[in-house]
């Protein structure tokens, strides 16, 4: 068994597409408009890795992410230099960040991360470190 993709829906479909596209450098590989009553169903990939980016289905609007609900909390992606990973979203621009005692990047169980939150809500984390 291996993780194919993560699906996220958006009401802000240009922004959410242009986060994970220009910031986190995902490839488009397939748009669709008009799929299954949403505006659109966008593939989007790094590596072996994939999001399903799709906005509500009309007439069926999206409730805002809420962090005390079940179910998925936040995604990660370990990197090999958190460093330059944080220099190149702030060098494009994107700057909303999760802050831990007013500090971006920190340091939890040996190893250092920070988390950004993308345009529809989606928290994603960032480290350097494959440990828990």
């Amino acid at each position: 068994m291996f993780f194919h993709h993560v699906c996220i829906q958006t009401d802000c479909y240009e922004e959410s597409l242009a986060f994970y596209r220009d910031v986190l450098g995902m490839e488009v590989i397939e748009e669709t408009k008009d799929f299954h009553g949403r505006d659109y169903n966008t593939w989007l990939k790094r590596g072996a890795f994939r999001i399903e980016l799709q906005t509500g289905k009309k007439e069926e609007p999206l409730q805002p992410f809420d962090k005390n609900r079940e179910g998925l909390s936040h995604m990660c992606f370990c990197v090999e230099d958190l460093a330059s990973v944080l220099a190149h979203m702030e060098r494009v621009g994107y700057d909303k960040f999760k802050k831990k005692k007013g500090e971006i990047i920190y340091e939890v169980f040996g190893g250092k991360l920070f988390k950004v939150i993308a345009p529809e809500g989606t928290i994603i984390e960032f480290r350097d470190n494959e440990e828990l």
